[in-house]
């Protein structure tokens, strides 16, 4: 007993000219046009807007910079001006990621190369500091420092006077980013 197939169709390869006797599929209408084309510039303006962003949010890994880009760690931020401490991953700027920490507080022990920061709530945390970022402190100042964690050891980037937010002379804070406010204080 035998199975009828069938009938074979010829093989189409994408672009050659249709069958003869195949029904053509009809045009686009106008509506249909108008609303492809604002669906791609939808497109194309989202894709700047996040090249945008991106760019603009590459600030945010800068050694004089916290959360959000702003100068000086969170206290510039809405809504974050009273944080005393907290962790946020930003990006590396090579397509990683970094933990950042930024804490308010009182400076409990000060070396050349060490700060420790006690937060009113009793956080206590110890960042690496080089000497410049040193000079102008003593313990008992009140700081706002932004580090950048690796395991169990934090490097600070950014100290900063936590009394008025400006940068600390010789702070070694770094270059701020391009057309951020310069802090005063």
């Amino acid at each position: 007993m035998t199975t009828p197939q069938a009938p074979s169709t010829p093989d189409q390869t994408w672009g050659a000219a249709p069958a003869p006797g195949t029904p053509r599929r009809p045009a686009w209408s106008p509506g249909r046009k108008i609303a492809a084309g604002a669906v791609a510039v939808a497109i194309v303006a989202g894709g700047g807007a996040a090249i945008w962003a991106a760019s603009s949010s590459s600030a945010s890994t800068d050694s004089a910079t916290g959360p959000g880009g702003m100068p000086g760690g969170p206290g510039g931020m809405t809504g974050l001006g009273s944080a005393l401490h907290g962790e946020y991953v930003a990006s590396d700027g090579n397509g990683g990621y970094v933990t950042k920490i930024t804490q308010t507080g009182e400076v409990t022990a000060l070396s050349a190369t060490s700060l420790t920061a006690k937060s009113e709530d009793g956080f206590s945390k110890t960042y690496t500091i080089t000497s410049d970022q040193a000079t102008g402190l003593a313990t008992g100042d009140t700081v706002t420092v932004v580090a950048t964690e690796s395991g169990s050891s934090a490097t600070a980037t950014s100290v900063t006077d936590g009394a008025s937010g400006g940068q600390l002379p010789g702070g070694g804070q770094g270059t701020p980013p391009s057309g951020a406010p310069t802090p005063t204080g």
